[in-house]
């Protein structure tokens, strides 16, 4: 993490553990509609029984989609065994070409980016499509690389994701640098290739589009300059059990770990969860509003899915 930052992190023994979330996913998700998940974080594959996760969400016959956001630190090792439990989609965060200025933002040595890059080889060699690279712009920091970022999707059937930079957790960063627009970046990605809206639809919030000839898309999430939190339809599951309706705020949030295991009857969770849900319409609304507020704190799946969200 970049130097400064006050993290607190989930102590393993609070995790939601592979039964806890098997149970919750098929005595509470399942029934109510949920059918499409990804394991997010934090980092997921910091948990050591991630790949048997994967194999429990998978082999459910509800499951429609299953993918996952990593920063592919632990990717290159971890690969093959993710696809054969059934993982088919990776996000994969990768905010610079460049070694030093993605230690700038990731923090880390230099060898980090060559990690990750390394994952990235590895997910494509083992067959993940769409593989998708979420990418942080910056500015005055990796704004420059717009262009080249934008290149890998030309040659390879990569998808690059361009995400307007939002105060989580990184206030400071945010306070001196702000945001850009996806607009001016699809100006600039216009200009030198031409683009044109892409057929291909995504479950997320993104908006594609693709370069004439390419094989690969761009995405752009615009949660700044074109809020969309009064559509947002995702729900997220902490590591240590808390239900969230949104990534941006507490509000509604429901403490599922602690009935859990004090044995309270699955029917109540469910019902609690259903209630959640009913109230989310309400909890977007409000949330919209608040979107650039700078003392925001990470505590947000299409057609109901899921994320989890580990140490």
């Amino acid at each position: 993490m970049p130097e400064g930052s006050d993290l607190q992190y989930v102590l393993q023994q609070d995790w939601l553990t592979r039964a806890e979330l098997h149970t919750l996913l098929q005595e509470v998700f399942i029934p109510l509609g949920f059918n499409r998940f990804r394991l997010t974080g934090g980092e997921p594959l910091l948990r050591p029984d991630l790949v048997n996760i994967v194999q429990d969400i998978a082999s459910q016959p509800q499951t429609q989609d299953l993918s996952m956001t990593t920063n592919g630190f632990l990717l290159a090792k971890r690969a093959a065994a993710l696809w054969q439990a059934g993982l088919r989609r990776l996000n994969i965060s990768l905010d610079s070409l460049d070694a030093e200025t993605f230690q700038q933002i990731v923090g880390g040595g230099r060898q980090r980016w060559q990690q990750v890059w390394e994952g990235i080889l590895a997910a494509h060699q083992v067959g993940f499509s769409p593989l998708k690279l979420n990418v942080v712009v910056i500015p005055g920091i990796n704004d420059h690389e717009v262009l080249d970022l934008a290149a890998l999707t030309l040659d390879r059937a990569w998808h690059v994701r361009f995400i307007e930079f939002m105060p989580i957790g990184n206030a400071w960063l945010f306070e001196h640098r702000g945001w850009m627009p996806s607009q001016e970046l699809r100006q600039r990605i216009r200009q030198r290739w031409g683009l044109t809206e892409s057929s291909v639809l995504g479950n997320g919030p993104a908006d594609v589009f693709q370069i004439p000839g390419a094989q690969g898309t761009l995405g752009f999430i615009s949660q700044m300059s074109e809020c969309f939190c009064d559509r947002c339809n995702r729900m997220r599951l902490s590591a240590d059990g808390w239900l969230r309706p949104c990534l941006l705020n507490e509000i509604g949030q429901i403490d599922l770990r602690t009935p859990l295991r004090q044995g309270q009857p699955l029917s109540q969770l469910r019902a609690a969860v259903a209630e959640l849900l009913a109230q989310k319409p309400e909890i977007n609304y409000k949330t919209a509003p608040v979107r650039h507020h700078r003392s925001l704190r990470p505590h947000h799946v299409p057609n109901r899915g899921l994320k989890n969200l580990p140490g």
